[in-house]
């Protein structure tokens, strides 16, 4: 028997969060769910973007009442039954777990609901998903052929980019973009597949795998026609393949151009005009110049080369690289592929959504052959004394990156270079904590393993790496323990006083302006404490704690709703 085991707490907690495209509510309040739509809603959450199970709550109304859920079938609910029915009504059957859990006195029918690796549609034949409705609210909406495509794409089981194009002919092809691709490979000598140089047109494609021959060519992929294919072809055979270049000013567009190239072309048109924008500030390091220009051209080359690589060309839609006064925004249709969230991009395995032409990128040399284009992209922007990029406004539909612009921190890069001549490189990990010390001026060890991705005891290796090299200090111990930038780092930053701040209080100093603050308003919380002293939390509790107990404040409530007042 598969039964679920959720207890009413995390039952309650589900439900607090509201619908999402993970979670959704099926009251019964007026009529009882039949099977089709029950089966139909299991579907569509098979069929939903992300990599963690769902959940059908049966007995909660959309805005979260609980109305509980009724009896089924000869008036009892029986898991193995229920699971039993959806699997038969489910193409492929979809495995599902279930449980009643009473909650208030209502029962609540939970159905778990795994990911799965193929598209699934009901019985008899529809195809569902849940994504973003109209109203901005999770839906239901049906999927044609081209969405179960791009949800195979997404789910690493179709690489559509190695689809046949039917009609599409090897004459289609431009000689001159074979040429292009030659030229691409000769200028990156050492990064790209120098194998490929002396290759014939078609034994260039056969080698990329870009056409299906055997002797003549029987068949032409997408690839080949985004990456060699004339105008005319592009917009018969792949009408989604849209690029955009457009400079914006507030509500003002200065520049609005829009590509139909084929994509080593459009890679050339746009790191032109990256050129012929970008500025560069000269920075002196003793008697080594070294440019800073306002955006790094290696991080927006993998970034442009990643938005098309990775776009859906089943899914409408333009890439657009939009040039703002304070930065650069690239933005592709189609969401991270399954597996890749916001809180694993820089430590989860590559997985393009378009295979056969990213490996064509790789081989012209136009992106790192490790695959890890966005690590280059953040180590990059830091490199240039940057905040970090940011890929926040990305949803199921579009993955969008923001790439902070506006005034370099030269003090950052002059440190940066003063460790190079050290003999100190710092990689990407090492920079990601630096500019985020500088930033927030302290981290815990948990904030750092967040920033990072990666694992608490990675996240102190890295940490202690930083402390023996003498760019951060260590505050408190344990949980309380804090870290931020060391004294020689804030004067290489030209903010000698910067460290006396974060350095903050002495103890003695911390406990009277805890009892004067408390003189002034009558109370203090945990949280205040912590504000008014920049303490982390469990160092301030400490230190509420020692004035208790020596008598000089009281502390009432419990847990979140504790406070201290002056003793009596």
């Amino acid at each position: 028997m598969r039964i679920l085991a959720m207890t009413p707490d995390q039952l309650r907690a589900l439900i607090a969060t509201g619908e999402t495209l993970a979670v959704e509510f099926k009251g019964e309040e007026g009529a009882p769910l039949n099977d089709r739509d029950l089966v139909k809603a299991v579907a569509c959450l098979a069929n939903r973007q992300g990599d963690g199970p769902g959940y059908l709550l049966i007995g909660v109304e959309d805005d979260g009442r609980l109305t509980g859920a009724r009896p089924r079938h000869g008036g009892t609910t029986d898991p193995n039954k229920l699971a039993a029915l959806i699997a038969s009504r489910t193409r492929p059957s979809v495995a599902v777990r279930s449980e009643l859990i009473e909650l208030d006195g209502r029962a609540v029918l939970v159905i778990e609901v795994p990911p799965q690796q193929h598209p699934v549609a009901t019985a008899d034949g529809l195809f569902l998903r849940r994504t973003i409705g109209g109203d901005g609210k999770p839906a239901c909406v049906p999927m044609d052929g081209y969405a179960v495509q791009s949800l195979q794409a997404s789910r690493g089981i179709l690489d559509p980019s190695a689809q046949l194009v039917t009609e599409a002919r090897w004459q289609d092809l431009d000689p001159l973009e074979f040429e292009r691709f030659r030229r691409s490979i000769r200028e990156r000598r050492g990064r790209s597949d120098e194998s490929l140089l002396d290759l014939p047109d078609l034994e260039l494609a056969k080698a990329l795998g870009v056409v299906e021959a055997n002797g003549s060519v029987r068949g032409v992929r997408l690839a080949a026609l985004l990456l060699f294919g004339k105008e005319d072809a592009l917009r018969r055979f792949a009408p989604a393949h849209e690029v955009a270049f457009q400079v914006l000013r507030g509500l003002d567009v200065e520049v609005n151009d829009f590509f139909r190239w084929p994509l080593l072309r459009i890679m050339e048109e746009i790191e032109a005009r990256i050129r012929a924008r970008n500025r560069e500030q000269e920075l002196m390091v003793g008697l080594l110049r070294v440019g800073v220009p306002d955006y790094p051209e290696r991080a927006l080359r993998e970034a442009v080369a990643n938005a098309l690589i990775h776009r859906d060309y089943l899914r409408l839609g333009a890439v657009h690289l939009q040039w703002h006064p304070d930065r650069i925004e690239i933005s592709n249709p189609g969401g991270f592929p399954d597996g890749v969230r916001l809180d694993n991009l820089l430590v989860t395995a590559p997985r393009p959504r378009n295979p056969l032409l990213a490996d064509a990128f790789k081989r012209a040399g136009i992106v790192e052959r490790t695959a890890r284009g966005i690590d280059t992209i953040f180590y990059e922007q830091l490199r240039n004394g940057r905040p970090a990029p940011s890929y926040a406004r990305s949803d199921s539909t579009g993955v969008s990156l923001v790439i902070p612009g506006g005034k370099a921190n030269l003090d950052f890069v002059r440190l940066l270079v003063t460790e190079g001549q050290s003999g100190r490189t710092l990689g990407l990990d090492e920079l990601l904590i630096l500019n985020a010390l500088w930033q927030e001026r302290s981290l815990t060890t948990d904030a750092a393993a967040r920033l990072l991705q990666k694992p608490e005891a990675a996240a102190r290796a890295t940490l202690h790496g930083l402390l023996e090299a003498g760019l951060v200090e260590e505050r408190g111990q344990k949980k309380g323990r804090t870290w931020h930038l060391a004294a020689a780092v804030y004067r290489l930053l030209g903010d000698k006083a910067g460290y006396v701040r974060q350095r903050g209080f002495e103890p003695l100093q911390q406990e009277q302006m805890v009892l004067q603050y408390v003189e002034k308003h009558g109370r203090i919380t945990r949280a205040e404490a912590a504000e008014l002293c920049r303490l982390g939390p469990h160092q301030a509790y400490r230190l509420l704690k020692s004035l208790e107990e020596r008598g000089l404040l009281v502390a009432h409530g419990a847990k979140k709703g504790r406070f201290y007042e002056r003793s009596a």
